[in-house]
């Protein structure tokens, strides 16, 4: 890879992880924010591609803030070619939102040996997008509103069966909430202690980040978080960004208070991001891997007829 493109991959890196550092300094998750968004409190979703397929990981992050500093209701974004294709128009004077994409490939060196050697050499690649509120003339589906789930029992049934499916050991009792992973199960407090019942999907969602882990599930080393404040910070705020996915999967829309320990975490966040560059993407993606594997616990639609 060229010394230029390198260094503008690693520019891209610490232009989105500085603004991610310019909003938890002015107090702002930006994670968080689209729980309290009144444009969009009916209905929590991921953003999505204009296929419907929602993004992951850093592109989550950076697209729920987009949409909230800018007032977007829609949940879909799409290319300036996407929404041409679709006989569609980006309005004259918008501007785009910038969405990343990581992949590798293989390069083939000559070592000092004169031996033929296969290098894998990442990259990423940043391009822009739309929101649908930026776009006219869409066919008329793209601009109806996710529908809306009005019934908590529901809600909480579905959250409910998602825990129940993961086979993780919870026990309620005391006023705290952790993963032990000597034990390997979840302390949480009992529901009604919580304000309501998605804040205790969200903090059960939390804990249930760090239960996966172990070597035997996602393997994301534990060793260090009771010794080093860092490595804690590191993994509180994989559990924390995996919580925000997971809870925006099963369409729950909690107003967390925040934690007693939520100050210090900040703190600690602010020094891992500031020192390095490609962290939020890091746990982004170790978030996005958790939640992957919570999913890939539940049963398949198949199995779900088979029992019926």
């Amino acid at each position: 890879m060229s010394r230029n493109r390198e260094k503008s991959r690693g520019d891209l890196y610490a232009r989105i992880t500085d603004r991610i550092i310019a909003e938890l300094e002015r107090g702002v998750r930006p994670w968080v924010q689209p729980w309290t968004a009144a444009n969009i409190a009916d209905r929590i979703t991921r953003p999505l591609r204009h296929n419907g397929q929602p993004y992951t990981g850093i592109n989550v992050l950076l697209l729920w803030s987009e949409a909230i500093a800018r007032g977007f209701c829609s949940p879909i974004w799409m290319t300036f070619k996407q929404a041409s294709e679709l006989g569609a128009h980006v309005r004259k004077g918008e501007t785009g939102s910038t969405v990343v994409y990581a992949s590798r490939f293989t390069k083939t060196e000559t070592d000092a040996h004169g031996d033929e050697i296969e290098r894998d050499i990442p990259f990423l690649k940043a391009y822009t997008v739309f929101c649908v509120d930026q776009i006219d003339g869409l066919p008329a589906h793209y601009y109806g509103r996710p529908p809306v789930v009005t019934s908590t029992i529901e809600r909480n049934a579905h959250a409910d069966a998602f825990f129940a499916n993961t086979g993780a050991i919870v026990r309620h009792g005391g006023s705290m909430a952790f993963y032990a992973p000597s034990s390997d199960h979840i302390q949480m407090p009992p529901i009604e202690s919580f304000r309501d019942v998605a804040s205790y999907v969200a903090v059960r969602a939390h804990e249930t980040v760090h239960w996966t882990a172990p070597a035997h599930r996602v393997n994301r080393d534990l060793s260090r978080y009771g010794k080093d404040r860092s490595e804690r910070a590191r993994e509180e705020l994989i559990a924390e960004l995996g919580s925000c996915f997971l809870c925006a999967d099963l369409g729950i829309s909690p107003e967390l208070d925040p934690r007693p320990d939520h100050a210090s975490y900040v703190k600690s966040w602010l020094e891992v991001l500031s020192n390095e560059k490609r962290f939020i993407f890091s746990a982004a993606a170790h978030a996005q891997r958790a939640v992957a594997y919570l999913h890939d616990l539940q049963p398949k639609a198949a199995d779900v007829e088979e029992a019926a």
